[in-house]
């Protein structure tokens, strides 16, 4: 028996599809192009199977998301996951969050930064650099029109340049799509 995830946490939930995933031996080779899927590249989640069902739009949204969480340069990756969650927590995206959450922890070996937000959501108190990525993404997600010159000039205070902060946004503003996505098509279960 499955249940519904509910609460915030860096343990990384099932996905449920509401629709039924393409079936990767039926793709088309349009599908199959999108996908990305190779003779040694078999494993697909079903959360792509099911984006698959447009395939081009598919194949645009990979190396945009790609790009955006994964470029060289610019922001560091938990820096960008830090971001990503801070969208997730916003737009209460069990999945997104648990599976960024679970990054986050990953590169930076500090557990206790999630704990804390996952405990006090957006009213986490973390340092200061930490606090104000995850403010800054948190008012992007929440209401764009609330993040304001004064949180940029503090950011960059911090030490994030230009290019830092743009890489910022996008983490933010790709993942205030992305839940989108996660939540119309499908939800997070534990089994």
């Amino acid at each position: 028996m499955s249940a519904v995830v509910h609460e915030f946490t860096a343990e990384i939930p099932r996905w449920s599809p509401y629709v039924t995933p393409v079936d990767l031996a039926q793709a088309t080779p349009e599908q199959l192009d999108a996908m990305q899927v190779t003779p040694s590249n078999k494993k697909i989640s079903d959360y792509v199977l099911t984006l698959a069902h447009d395939p081009e739009s598919l194949k645009v949204r990979s190396p945009l998301f790609n790009a955006i969480m994964y470029g060289k340069g610019g922001l560091s990756s938990a820096e960008r996951e830090l971001g990503a969650v801070a969208a997730s927590i916003v737009n209460a995206c069990v999945y997104c969050a648990a599976v960024h959450a679970s990054r986050f922890n990953s590169l930076t070996k500090r557990p206790d930064v999630i704990e804390e937000i996952f405990d006090k959501g957006l009213d986490a108190e973390l340092e200061e650099h930490q606090q104000a990525i995850f403010d800054f993404a948190a008012k992007l997600s929440k209401t764009p029109s609330e993040a304001t010159a004064d949180d940029i000039a503090r950011l960059a205070e911090l030490g994030l340049s230009k290019v830092e902060l743009l890489d910022l946004v996008l983490s933010a503003a790709i993942f205030g799509w992305a839940n989108r996505l996660m939540h119309t098509l499908g939800e997070p279960v534990r089994d």
